[in-house]
């Protein structure tokens, strides 16, 4: 009866209010706003956040270290130190940090996304390392920011990479028919 009485009177019961998901993400305003304070958190050290992504993904999985040539010949034991991987991993954060601030600026993350894809496609990555690399990524987060990483975050987080993706493969496939 409160709920029913709390609408006649100008406003829906927390329990029934929906937050509007943004079609092009995917997130609500509240999903988005978990990522992107999670995101300052881990960019606070975003060269040693992105080196230890990297770690991560080739300890999980040796042979995408071959796939980076200038990365590929450094023994794991050195590639933490190594300028090469800290210049790549740096990078790579920088784009997530572009990626997290467009979040609500959908034509400019697709732009984005896909032009990330399109280089991906030239060196013929192909997918699976990105789906990999979502696991690692979302472990990753969770490890840095402990019980920050809600159920909910993960789930934000999940349809954040998700779409980074969608970009992502898109230009990957654009750059497959130019071949």
């Amino acid at each position: 009866m409160g709920g029913l009485l709390s609408y006649l009177w100008g406003g829906a019961p927390a329990s029934t209010e929906r937050e509007e998901v943004d079609p092009a993400t995917g997130l609500s305003p509240k999903e988005r706003k978990m990522v992107e304070d999670a995101w300052k958190l881990v960019n606070q050290d975003a060269k040693g956040n992105g080196v230890a992504l990297f770690m991560a993904l080739f300890k999980a999985y040796p042979h995408y270290q071959k796939a980076f040539p200038s990365l590929a010949k450094i023994p794991l034991s050195e590639l933490a130190t190594s300028k090469l991987m800290i210049a790549h991993a740096n990078t790579v954060m920088y784009s997530l940090t572009s990626v997290i601030d467009n979040l609500s600026d959908p034509e400019c993350l697709q732009e984005m996304l896909q032009k990330i894809g399109e280089n991906h496609g030239r060196r013929k990555t192909g997918q699976q390392p990105f789906l990999d690399l979502k696991g690692v990524f979302i472990q990753l987060l969770q490890d840095k920011l402990g019980k920050q990483m809600t159920p909910q975050a993960i789930v934000a987080w999940g349809k954040t990479v998700d779409v980074m993706y969608v970009g992502i493969f898109k230009g990957m496939d654009i750059t497959s028919e130019d071949d």
